[in-house]
């Protein structure tokens, strides 16, 4: 039987406890889960280097004894990168409304490119519904307490 393998794919800056949600879940539901991690992001003000992104999401994974979740960097198209590793399921997180618009668009223009491949949308976790990686950005430029929105990784490397 084929391995069953996923691609969650995302800017990660920085990764939320929302985001690690669902990795943890996410793992649970396939052989392999591929924490896809974009190099270029297109959101203003990036605030971690792509290094960095990806060894805090080993770190909080290996922390967590996950033993079949990779990070790796993605840098083109998404079903291409899918293709190249083998996987058939995109995993997306969906917290509102606006994000099931956005969502739904790229699953359908992926569908388009890549028909073999299908989205899966997830839910977080109730407690984690409101964490965006925007707002964490938000708090730290005004110097907030973000401890209960980002992982130790994340954290650490927030306030050293």
């Amino acid at each position: 039987m084929a391995e069953r393998i996923a691609v969650y794919p995302g800017t990660f800056d920085p990764m939320t406890k929302g985001h690690f949600d669902l990795i943890s879940r996410g793992s649970k539901l396939y052989d392999k889960l591929i924490v896809a991690v974009l190099e270029k992001s297109t959101k203003v003000g990036a605030m971690f280097p792509i290094a960095d992104r990806l060894a805090m999401i080993r770190e909080d994974v290996e922390a967590a004894g996950i033993t079949n979740v990779e990070v790796k960097v993605l840098s083109g198209l998404l079903v291409d990168f899918c293709r190249a590793e083998g996987a058939k399921v995109v995993l997306r997180g969906v917290r509102v409304y606006s994000d099931f618009e956005y969502e739904f668009q790229m699953a359908l223009i992926n569908r388009k490119m890549a028909g073999e491949i299908e989205t899966l949308f997830m839910l977080p976790s109730e407690h984690l519904s409101c964490v965006t990686a925007s707002s964490v950005r938000e708090l730290v430029r005004y110097k907030g307490d973000t401890s209960e929105f980002v992982t130790s990784a994340v954290e650490k490397r927030l306030h050293g």
